[in-house]
């Protein structure tokens, strides 16, 4: 409100708060999604078409999408501490292979990337290469993906280039995979990208909305009724504060709810 710190810093702090850190992939700090249009030659921060919806989950960007996860939640019967537990989601907006996957071009993420995928790439159709394609990916296309963003997609233009000169893998389409693919506006130049987006954070628009999302994420929407209400439930096994791993002695459950958490995600701690 008064200009003394930016977005950026402020959401870095609440990072941190939550017990977000760089040095944990499975508890890397997590950003939002600021921008809806990776299509215009040139990008309009005046207009609030431009940007996402910061009051919704990724879940909830559309009616249509909104509509089956809540009819999903609707059809699962309550089942605390089951794999079909009521949720709206089943995977997270944060996790290791998601912090990997759009950092893979840079070491020591490119090996991080191999490891948890088994020792190589994964398919090229799958690996990070457009922000577009991921944005309608998360935001609208895919059931299964409801990923926000790392705080290197504000400031770092180095990890969508492939300076390294990866063998990622061949498309389908016979697109070889190489530097991310940016938006028309950014005119290729991941420096221009990662300013404009910076910029976009910055804006009055975000500035104006962002609590919304920080309800989502790290505040009063985070769990409970008003979660609900929100669209934003995710699997039981995600809320590692509410799981007590101590009280549950069967080693077999146990070792499930740890490799869910190391493999899905984690929700940060309540601010």
């Amino acid at each position: 409100q008064k200009r003394e710190i930016s977005n950026f810093d402020y959401l870095m702090y609440l990072n941190t708060l939550a017990g977000r850190s760089y040095n944990d992939y499975m508890q890397y700090p997590v950003f939002p999604w600021v921008l809806a249009d990776y299509h215009s030659e040139t990008l309009n921060l005046t207009d609030p078409h431009t940007f996402r919806d910061l009051s919704k989950p990724m879940g909830a960007q559309t009616v249509e999408r909104k509509q089956k996860f809540i009819q999903r939640f609707n059809e699962v019967e309550k089942s605390e501490g089951d794999l079909s537990a009521q949720c709206h989601y089943c995977t997270h907006y944060s996790s290791a292979i998601i912090v990997a996957s759009y950092l893979v071009r840079m070491e020591p993420f490119t090996q991080t990337f191999c490891s948890l995928q088994g020792g190589s790439f994964d398919v090229a159709d799958r690996m990070f290469h457009s922000v577009k394609s991921t944005w309608e990916s998360a935001s609208r296309d895919n059931m299964s993906d409801v990923r926000e963003l790392t705080p290197e997609f504000f400031y770092l233009p180095e990890f969508l280039t492939n300076a390294n000169h990866f063998e990622l893998g061949c498309m389908q389409d016979g697109t070889v995979l190489g530097d991310v693919q940016l938006p028309p506006w950014a005119n290729g130049d991941p420096h221009k990208f990662i300013f404009l987006h910076r910029q976009a954070l910055e804006s009055d628009y975000v500035s104006a909305h962002l609590h919304r999302w920080i309800d989502l994420i790290f505040g009063h929407k985070q769990h409970g009724s008003a979660a609900v209400e929100a669209v934003n439930t995710y699997h039981p096994y995600f809320y590692g504060d509410k799981m007590d791993l101590n009280n549950i002695k069967d080693p077999l459950i146990k070792g499930t709810i740890l490799g869910f958490i190391s493999n899905f995600g984690q929700i940060p701690k309540q601010v």
